[in-house]
């Protein structure tokens, strides 16, 4: 397929520019057997039961935004894309003209070295202190570029989950945002066990796909930690008769990414997986997820889920609907996928 299969008319107005004011007010589009219901998050329960087995993305969003100066006085924007060790980072950097290696650059008092490129990112080193705080003391939660405002106090609480505890992603699991602790309570009284994956978002989810054959991508990299523990959890729910379901996109590249032989095996590192329509599913039954920008690798992720046609036809539904989208927009139910006779994930 064509990048240009994945692209869908949207309205700026529906990009979702700050939260609802609980987080199970979002409305949810149920998509079952080709069919478009809507719904709302807070009957979410209502999809699940015993023994199926909820899994949520446990990566904290760090406060990755930076501004500064160069040596020379002009302004700068930084966005740490990975924080590598106390002192070193990769990162986004966005000036008038691009800093060479040796360059210094400064955050408030504090002065940065660039070391040099990796691709589209600056290597950068610090002198003293460490990068984690340095962000906590300076730093500003990184909002998505389509959320046209600063971010404020309230994305500090509202663009995390609440199972953010692993720090390290610079964009939320937003599918979780969905989740509060009512939502919860009424999951568990369903007798329906949870669990988590850690996979630290990048700055990467929001780049375009700029190729047409969508076999030369190039997928950026995420780092994921798939633990014994959710492996055995996911075995007993699969031998039980339950459904894995994944709450977001990020998990499903998680537990696909550690799939091994048809099986998921304990796995630390860094995902490349491209999934698109065709690939064969080996852990994931269900999936919740937001709605996707046109032509992302995302949104082919979802159309592998449930099929090409079905989902940009909920989309096009949604559109007429005036559901919010993006992070901070509404959600989607896929209860059922629709696997494909050949598998065309690609890491590369």
């Amino acid at each position: 397929m064509n990048r240009s299969d994945f692209y869908y008319q949207l309205p700026p107005e529906l990009i979702a520019q700050a939260p609802l004011p609980r987080r199970s007010d979002s409305r949810l589009l149920v998509l079952e057997q080709g069919a478009c219901r809507d719904s709302q998050m807070r009957n979410f329960a209502g999809f699940l039961s015993a023994p199926d087995l909820l899994i949520f993305n446990d990566t904290r969003v760090i406060p990755a935004r930076l501004r500064g100066r160069k040596e020379t006085g002009g302004k700068l924007e930084i966005l740490i894309e990975r924080v590598q060790s106390d002192t070193q980072a990769l990162a986004q950097l966005r000036a008038s003209k691009s800093p060479r290696a040796g360059a210094r650059l400064f955050i408030g008092a504090q002065p940065v070295e660039v070391l040099g490129r990796e691709d589209d990112l600056f290597q950068l080193q610090l002198s003293s202190g460490s990068w984690m705080e340095l962000l906590d003391a300076q730093g500003d939660i990184p909002l998505p570029p389509y959320i046209e405002r600063r971010a404020d106090s309230t994305d500090r609480e509202r663009y995390q989950t609440l199972f953010a505890r692993a720090k390290g992603a610079v964009a939320a699991p937003t599918a979780g945002l969905h989740f509060d602790t009512e939502l919860l309570a009424a999951i568990q009284e369903r007798g329906v066990s949870t669990a988590c994956i850690t996979l630290h978002v990048g700055a990467g989810t929001f780049q375009p796909v700029r190729v047409d054959d969508l076999a030369t991508h190039k997928m950026h990299a995420e780092r994921y930690r798939v633990t014994a523990d959710l492996v055995e959890q996911v075995r007993h729910t699969q031998a039980a008769g339950g459904r894995v379901v994944a709450v977001g996109t990020t998990v499903v590249r998680a537990l696909e990414s550690a799939a091994v032989d048809g099986g998921l095996a304990p796995m630390a590192g860094e995902s490349r997986l491209f999934i698109t329509p065709g690939y064969k599913f080996q852990v994931v039954d269900a999936l919740l997820t937001n709605f996707h920008l046109p032509e992302s690798t995302l949104l082919m992720l979802v159309s592998a889920f449930a099929g090409h046609g079905p989902i940009m036809a909920a989309y096009r539904h949604a559109v007429a609907q005036r559901y919010r989208f993006f992070s901070y927009g509404d959600a989607m139910w896929l209860p059922t996928r629709a696997d494909s006779a050949h598998n065309s994930a690609h890491a590369i």
